[in-house]
C-alpha cells in the first residue's frame, strides 16, 4: 500500500538497498525517497522510469577536493567542477580550504567562498575550514558559521597564504575543534632534510627521485603525531590521502584503543604504481607520491578491512602551464591528480581485480564518506526518508578515457588512455535527473551543505 503519490518512480533489478543488488522500485516524492518496493509495479498512477538491469545506487560523496573559487577559478571553479562530478555519478563535494584566494580561514572568506557558489553548483557542496597559525586560537567563528570541519598541513601546503602548522598551532586548535565534535583533518607528512632531497634536486625528470624524496617516514611520522594528539585532545582526527603503508599498524592500534581516527586514500594511490610511471610524466605528481606495488597493495587489505574509511579523489587540478608538462621537470611542477569525474570507474576497475565488487565500492566511496562528514542520516545509501541523490551505471561496460570527454576545466589526468569499466548512465540530484547518457539536463540543482 502506498501512503504518498510519489512524484515518480525509479525501477532496476539491480538496486543498491542494506548492502545488497535486488529487484526493486524506488518511490521519489519531493526529492526524498518516500518508499521502496520489491520488484516493479505492474500497474501505477505514477511515471516509472525503468532502467532494466542497470545498477542503481546512492550518488558517490567526495570529501576532498580543490575547486579553487574565488581566486584561481582559472585552475577550476564550481561550475566546472559540480559538472564533472555529476558527469561522474557525484552528488556531493566538499571543498578544501585552499587554493582558493582568499583560502577559507575566518567566517568572511567563507562567506565569500558560499557567494562564489552563486548558480553554478550542478551538485551539493560543503565545505572544509582551515587551521593556520594566524587563527589557532580563534577558530569558533568559523565553526558556526558552518564548515564541516578543519583542515591543517603539517608541511608547507604549496600556497603561501595557507601556511603549515607547528605543534603548539595544532594544540589551540584541537582543543577548539573537539568542543564540536567535528573532525580535524590533516594532511600528515613531516618534512625533514635528507640526501633524497638533493638527488632529486639534481635528477628533477626522475620520477624515483621525487618518490625518494617524500619518504614513508614523512608520513608515518606526521600520523604517529596526530593519533597523539587524538588522544589528549580526544578531537575527532582525519589523515587525508594516505599514502603509506607503514602507518597501518599505528592506526590499527590506535582504533583498538577506540579512539576517534578516520583515514581516507585516494585512487591514484590504488591504481597506479611507483615501478609503471613514466620519467618526466608531471601529471602523475602528488604529495604524498604515488608508491611502490607492494605498499599499495598493503593500502588495498587495509580497505577491505575498514581500516582505511574510505575513497575519495583529492581532485586537485592546475593549468597545464603550473604542471610543466613541456619540461617534464617534477620539482617544479604544481602537485596535484585531475581525476573527479573518473573516480568511481578507476576504484571499481581496480576493485575488481582484487575481489571487491559493487557493494564494497558503494560503501568506500558513498556511505563511510556521508557518516564522516555528519549526513548519514540523509546521504549514502537508499533508505525511506533518505535523500534521491542517486547514480545508475552500467559495471560491465568498458571506456577509454578520452581528453575530449573531460567536463572539469583543464582537460589533463594521467587516466587519460587508460581503459576502465564502468559507465556512469544517469545522475538523480534530490530526486531531478541531472545528467543522462554524456548530456547535463537542468539546470545547477546543488545545495550548499552547511554544519548545523
Amino acid at each position: 500500500m502506498i501512503n504518498q503519490h510519489p512524484d515518480f518512480a525509479l525501477h532496476s533489478t539491480q538496486v543498491l538497498i542494506q548492502n545488497k543488488l535486488q529487484n526493486a522500485t524506488l518511490l521519489i516524492k519531493d526529492g526524498i525517497i518516500i518508499d521502496i518496493l520489491e520488484g516493479k509495479p505492474s500497474t501505477a498512477n505514477f511515471p516509472i522510469e525503468d532502467v532494466d538491469d542497470l545498477v542503481v545506487m546512492p550518488g558517490l560523496i567526495d570529501s576532498h577536493v580543490h575547486i579553487n573559487e574565488p581566486g584561481r577559478t582559472e585552475w577550476e571553479g564550481f561550475e566546472t567542477m559540480t559538472k564533472a562530478a555529476i558527469a561522474g555519478g557525484i552528488t556531493t563535494l566538499v571543498d578544501m580550504p585552499l587554493n582558493s584566494s582568499p583560502v577559507t580561514i575566518s567566517a568572511k572568506t567563507f562567506n565569500d567562498k558560499l557567494k562564489a557558489t552563486e548558480g553554478k553548483l550542478y551538485c551539493n557542496c560543503g565545505f572544509w575550514g582551515g587551521l593556520v597559525p594566524a587563527n589557532a586560537d580563534k577558530l569558533d567563528e568559523l565553526i558556526k558559521a558552518g564548515v564541516l570541519g578543519i583542515k591543517a598541513f603539517l608541511t608547507h601546503s604549496g600556497i603561501d597564504e595557507f601556511p603549515n602548522v607547528t605543534l603548539a598551532d595544532l594544540k589551540k586548535g584541537m582543543a577548539t575543534i573537539a568542543k564540536y565534535q567535528i573532525p580535524l583533518l590533516a594532511h600528515a607528512e613531516l618534512d625533514v632534510m635528507h640526501e633524497g632531497i638533493s638527488s632529486f634536486e639534481k635528477n628533477p625528470t626522475n620520477y624515483m627521485a621525487y618518490l625518494n624524496s617524500r619518504p614513508k617516514v614523512w608520513e608515518d611520522n606526521a600520523v604517529e603525531m596526530m593519533i597523539e594528539l587524538c588522544q589528549e585532545f580526544n578531537c575527532p582526527t582525519h589523515i587525508v590521502h594516505l599514502s603509506s603503508a607503514d602507518s597501518l599498524a599505528q592506526i590499527k592500534t590506535a582504533r583498538e584503543k577506540g579512539l576517534p581516527l578516520t583515514v581516507e586514500t585516494c585512487p591514484q594511490y590504488l591504481y597506479f604504481c611507483a615501478e609503471e610511471i613514466p620519467n618526466g610524466n608531471t601529471l602523475f605528481k602528488c604529495a604524498p607520491p604515488i608508491r611502490e606495488r607492494a605498499n599499495n597493495e598493503k593500502l588495498w587489505q587495509a580497505l577491505k578491512t575498514n581500516l582505511i574509511d574510505f575513497v575519495v579523489t583529492d581532485h586537485s587540478p592546475a593549468t597545464p602551464t603550473l604542471k610543466k608538462i613541456e619540461t617534464g621537470n617534477l620539482k617544479e611542477a604544481w602537485g596535484g591528480i585531475a581525476s573527479i569525474q573518473f573516480s568511481l570507474p578507476v576504484v571499481f576497475t581496480a576493485a575488481q581485480k582484487r575481489g571487491l565488487g559493487i557493494t564494497e565500492v558503494a560503501a568506500l566511496m558513498s556511505e563511510h564518506v556521508a557518516k564522516f562528514i555528519g549526513f548519514q542520516n540523509s546521504k549514502g545509501q537508499l533508505k525511506k526518508g533518505y535523500d534521491a541523490d542517486i547514480v545508475v551505471w552500467n559495471p560491465t561496460e568498458k571506456f577509454t578515457v578520452q581528453s575530449a570527454d573531460i567536463h572539469y576545466r583543464h582537460k589533463i589526468s594521467p587516466y587519460v588512455g587508460e581503459e576502465l569499466q564502468g559507465v556512469v548512465k544517469q545522475t538523480y540530484l534530490a530526486g531531478k535527473k541531472v545528467f543522462e547518457n554524456g548530456n547535463f539536463i537542468s539546470l545547477p540543482q546543488g545545495k550548499v551543505l552547511l554544519k548545523k
